[in-house]
């Protein structure tokens, strides 16, 4: 599927979409965000931690590398890793990582997958986004 968005909250919008749509699985969900710094991987986790139903604010993990967020229901938490600052891919072994992507009560995002490319499930939605200008993005996201 693609999509062209006009603003942030158009970005926002998307995302908390097909958060309203995912069904449980047999392992945890894995999306799989790829882009530039500041083509929209963020605002999309914005709209999407909102239509779980997640009150915090969804920032960017950058200097953390996870934020886990309880969900209610079939899903019982978001985890939220930024790999941009990993200088080694190893390095999300030590959080849990093969752990929590095998429980089918998560939901997992990943920023900057491209570091840890060797760990990724098979079973993943990619989502990518480019920048078009200023304030359009082009959004597309795929099952693999």
């Amino acid at each position: 599927m693609k999509y062209f968005t006009n603003n942030i909250s158009e970005t926002k919008k998307i995302g908390e979409e097909k958060a309203q749509k995912i069904k449980k699985k047999k392992s945890a969900l894995v999306f799989c965000l790829r882009g530039d710094l500041g083509a929209g991987k963020t605002a999309f986790l914005q709209g999407f931690g909102q239509g779980l139903g997640v009150k915090e604010k969804i920032q960017s993990p950058t200097f953390i590398i996870m934020s886990r967020f309880p969900l209610k229901g079939d899903f019982k938490n978001f985890f939220h890793f930024d790999c941009y600052r990993l200088e080694n891919p190893e390095e999300i072994i030590n959080l849990g990582f093969k752990e929590i992507i095998i429980n089918p009560e998560n939901i997992v995002a990943i920023e900057w997958p491209e570091k840890i490319e060797k760990f990724l499930p098979k079973q993943r939605t990619e989502i990518a986004f480019k920048i078009i200008n200023e304030d359009q993005r082009e959004i597309i996201i795929k099952n693999i």
